[in-house]
């Protein structure tokens, strides 16, 4: 496994033993309730339920986009609420191939944890294996832990304008949107131009579980990635954005997040728009 996954058996045996790592279990759905409701109907024994809309993102203007970052104070107090101390490994997990889990795996790397990794396979592969699951909430004495952010490169929106001139600025998205065939939520269609399209759910093999570093490294380079050059990732709203940027960490790259994505841009209306595939991209513009 990659220094940034941990697979079943491995999580299983390291939960056996005396250093066990913090569970956080991170399943959330965009536009459906939290999933308190699944964590209560069963979870992986010593996991606490995080709240992504709530202690992953905080809510601010739309021109903020609609998961800006957490005030660090409050990350820090959360994490100390989920019992997290320092020098903890942390494990991370949803329902959703990691879609929402990576918010939290890329958020408190960001946030200085050394030691966080995703269950690759999440809940079904814990499952699938027979594992033991448990409805009792786990409720940990308050952590210490210390967090500060600057550890993760972070895009703001100028940044993110500038990087298709300079290196290569990835489109996590569902290619619809990206083409901007549709767009259920944001105000406008379309994608920052110049940016290139790499559904997140493509990291992910059949089984669920992250494709092996060479083919995501495949992956990411028949897009223009390299390591002379620098890449950043967004999506809607910074979530998403999170598992294309462990699939290129776990390629070997060192990508760079910009956590307004979609939402913040299309909430701006001199920023230009691309609609269309790459070789059929036009600009528009509302002003």
């Amino acid at each position: 496994m990659s220094d940034q996954l941990i697979s079943v058996d491995e999580l299983a045996a390291a939960l056996s033993g005396d250093a066990r790592p913090r569970l956080l279990d991170v399943r959330w759905s965009l536009g459906g309730p939290d999933g308190r409701g699944e964590f209560a109907l069963g979870h992986i024994p010593g996991a606490v339920y995080v709240d992504l809309d709530e202690e992953l993102a905080r809510h601010g203007e739309p021109t903020d986009g609609r998961h800006p970052l957490p005030e660090i104070a409050d990350l820090e107090q959360s994490a100390r609420a989920w019992g997290l101390n320092v020098g903890d490994a942390v494990v991370v997990y949803d329902d959703r191939g990691g879609q929402s889990a990576a918010r939290a795996w890329w958020l408190l790397r960001h946030a200085g944890l050394a030691d966080v990794r995703l269950l690759d396979g999440g809940w079904s592969a814990w499952t699938a294996a027979g594992l033991p699951t448990t409805t009792d909430a786990a409720t940990p004495p308050p952590g210490d832990v210390v967090l500060e952010y600057g550890h993760l490169a972070v895009l703001g929106i100028d940044e993110a304008a500038a990087l298709p001139h300079h290196g290569v600025l990835i489109d996590a998205r569902a290619a619809e949107r990206y083409r901007g065939d549709v767009e259920p939520i944001d105000p406008r269609a379309g994608h920052i131009p110049g940016a290139v399209n790499a559904p997140s759910a493509d990291n992910l093999g059949p089984d669920g579980r992250f494709l092996s570093p060479a083919r995501l490294a495949e992956r990411f380079a028949s897009l223009g990635v390299d390591s002379r050059h620098p890449v950043g990732v967004y999506c809607g709203s910074g979530v998403t954005a999170a598992h294309d940027a462990l699939a290129l960490t776990i390629a070997g790259f060192e990508p760079a997040l910009y956590p307004g994505s979609w939402s913040q841009w299309s909430n701006h209306p001199d920023r230009p728009v691309a609609t269309g595939t790459p070789s059929s991209t036009i600009s528009t513009s509302t002003d």
